[in-house]
């Protein structure tokens, strides 16, 4: 028996006597469930009086959604603040092309009910924030955090210290995915691997770094099992443990985790009693909003064009990786990947006008950041990046 199941206690989630009955139709939904022992009928009501917030309906709350929706989880609620893009199709996997452009919660739901018109789903179409997070996850039972920024992953964490709930977190990047169930009655927080988020710069997002689009689809498929195990109190769950994989070699790993005593949230001596603000705690944005990205520092792509095609002196500098160049570039940019600018800064003359751009204009925005601290002034910021320039100046440039 391991140490996180050990001890849970009987009804760790559910009471037995509030089990709510099943239907004759829920029966015959759920048939393959209660031929499993270890879930049953008595599982299955389990699963129907059970209640789950989903922070993130993209590329892992795409799944985690839609297996909890299916298992017959009867109350679900899902938070996100975006609309559905085209390049989110390639791995999220409860929208489709006749959402585009929907309110990610409500394509979200509507996909959920389809499956399973029996649950009860509630959309949050806001940001997650501390302003708001406790009374949006005050009804659940447990919270999934299939977020992709620092902020809401430290929000959510203390949230589920500070309200006694547990929180099943996932994270993806190019062909690694990370499981773990924090629980900090019973074992770490995440606060305890990670006491403190990494520089911002440092960690580009799946929008900066690209994803296997079927990755989510595994960590997602994870979360959800840890969820409804959770649910029925049968098996193994990772608390303590950390679960690794690897996509390319198809390898999964396990690091066991131990309590930190001198976490700032779940230590004995804990410093953080309330949600503060996750944003300026992680120097990072929680919602897709670039760092310096408006007024003085902006130039839109129709604006740079005009500027160019009259020849005034500009130099373009692209923040992009190499391998990037392949899909699409503007002639005559200096490549200075974001990773190798803070080494490179020799290069440029901060007598230029310098123009900063990259894919969507997240990283051109923090190295508009770093010049600026560097002492570069003559600076400008390509809204949108090449992607809008494709979209407003150069459409024989693929947009990705």
């Amino acid at each position: 028996m391991s140490v996180g199941q050990a001890c849970l206690p009987p009804g760790y989630l559910t009471s037995q006597s509030m089990l709510p009955v099943l239907s004759h139709e829920e029966i015959l939904r759920y048939s393959r469930h209660l031929l499993i022992p270890d879930v049953g009928l008595e599982g299955q009501r389990k699963l129907k009086a059970a209640s789950v917030l989903v922070i993130g309906t993209g590329g892992l709350g795409s799944p985690v959604a839609l297996y909890l929706a299916a298992a017959g989880v009867g109350h679900i609620g899902v938070v996100d603040f975006d609309v559905v893009d085209f390049s989110n199709l390639q791995r999220q996997v409860i929208h489709a092309t006749s959402q585009i452009g929907e309110l990610k919660v409500e394509s979200a739901r509507r996909r959920m009910l389809d499956l399973n018109p029996a649950i009860q789903v509630d959309a949050y179409n806001i940001p997650f924030t501390s302003a708001n997070a406790r009374q949006i996850a005050q009804d659940y039972d447990l919270v999934i955090d299939c977020t992709d920024n620092f902020p809401t992953r430290y929000l959510s964490n203390d949230l589920c210290v500070l309200t006694g709930k547990p929180n099943i977190y996932g994270s993806i990047y190019r062909f690694d995915g990370q499981v773990s169930v924090f629980d900090a009655r019973y074992g770490p927080c995440y606060r305890c691997l990670f006491p403190e988020p990494p520089p911002p710069d440092l960690v580009p997002t799946c929008a900066e770094g690209g994803v296997l689009g079927v990755l989510p689809g595994t960590i997602g498929t994870l979360q959800a099992t840890e969820a409804i195990k959770l649910i029925l109190g049968i098996g193994e769950p990772l608390i303590g443990r950390l679960l690794l994989y690897n996509a390319l070699d198809l390898s999964f790993e396990f690091v066991n985790l131990r309590k930190n005593p001198r976490c700032k949230v779940c230590g004995p001596h804990a410093e953080v009693t309330d949600l503060i603000d996750y944003e300026a705690f992680c120097g990072a944005p929680g919602h897709e909003r670039p760092a310096m990205s408006g007024g003085e520092w902006n130039i839109s792509a129709t604006e740079l064009a005009g500027r160019l095609n009259r020849g005034d002196p500009i130099r373009l500098l692209d923040v992009r990786e190499p391998h990037e160049l392949h899909i699409s570039r503007l002639e005559g940019a200096t490549l200075i990947p974001f990773g190798q600018l803070a080494s490179r800064l020799a290069e440029l003359n901060s007598a230029e006008e310098i123009v900063v751009f990259c894919k969507s204009g997240a990283r051109s925005a923090h190295a508009l950041e770093l010049l600026a601290s560097a002492g570069f002034r003559k600076l400008k910021h390509l809204d949108g990046g090449i992607n809008a320039w494709a979209e407003a100046v150069d459409p024989s440039l693929p947009v990705y």
